[in-house]
């Protein structure tokens, strides 16, 4: 039944954030647009909620349990950027509005910006943590909560994995192609000596 919840709620979000998008831009009815909009909570209530009751009526905690915390964290974590970034481009396409600025590609202004994102996936493991120790809490000694406790720790893998390839973008910063390009048109007359000392050190080297 949880699993079939979980799809429940994922296609409610999707038809929710496309219904509610579509009458703040298509219909020109913004307030009930954003009421829309705001009812996306409302499913991970209803998740968790169920959750709670599944477990109260003597279910085993299992994988369902955990899983069904996970999206919960990843909702928290992630939902409102990804609900922003999507109600950017659908008035740009549909009302008029200007494009929505592009992430920053290179240096320490993409380095932030990958940073701000694992801060939301750190949100949603701790979400999913606290979900799983109330879980745990809640069945006590009685029931096998093995399952639930795995689960925090494979959430805790993935912030981890995230959080080691947000990091790489602030120790090896992406540089910028195009910088090199305008140092060489402003500078043109280093460029033959450049290209005559990269020449000797090809040939000391062979």
């Amino acid at each position: 039944m949880i699993v079939t919840l979980i799809v429940f709620c994922e296609v409610g979000f999707w038809v929710l954030l496309a219904a509610g998008l579509a009458t703040r831009y298509l219909l020109k009815m913004p307030r009930a647009g954003m009421a829309l909009l705001l009812a996306e909570p409302v499913l991970e209530v209803v998740l968790l909620v169920a959750t709670a009751i599944d477990l109260k009526n003597g279910a085993d905690p299992s994988w369902e349990h955990g899983l069904a915390a996970l999206y919960i964290g990843y909702t928290v974590g992630h939902g409102h950027r990804t609900v922003k970034w999507l109600d950017g481009h659908a008035a740009h396409r549909l009302g008029g509005a200007p494009p929505p600025p592009k992430p920053p590609k290179y240096g320490m202004a993409r380095a932030r910006h990958e940073g701000r994102i694992w801060l939301g996936t750190l949100a949603g493991g701790a979400v999913a943590t606290a979900l799983l120790l109330l879980a745990t809490a809640y069945v006590g000694d009685d029931g096998n909560t093995e399952s639930l406790r795995s689960w925090m720790f494979a959430a805790w893998r993935a912030v981890g994995i995230h959080g080691v390839i947000a990091l790489s973008y602030f120790v090896h910063p992406r540089k910028d192609p195009a910088a090199g390009s305008a140092v060489a048109a402003r500078h043109p007359e280093d460029v033959p000596d450049l290209l005559v000392r990269g020449a000797r050190k090809n040939e000391e080297q062979v």
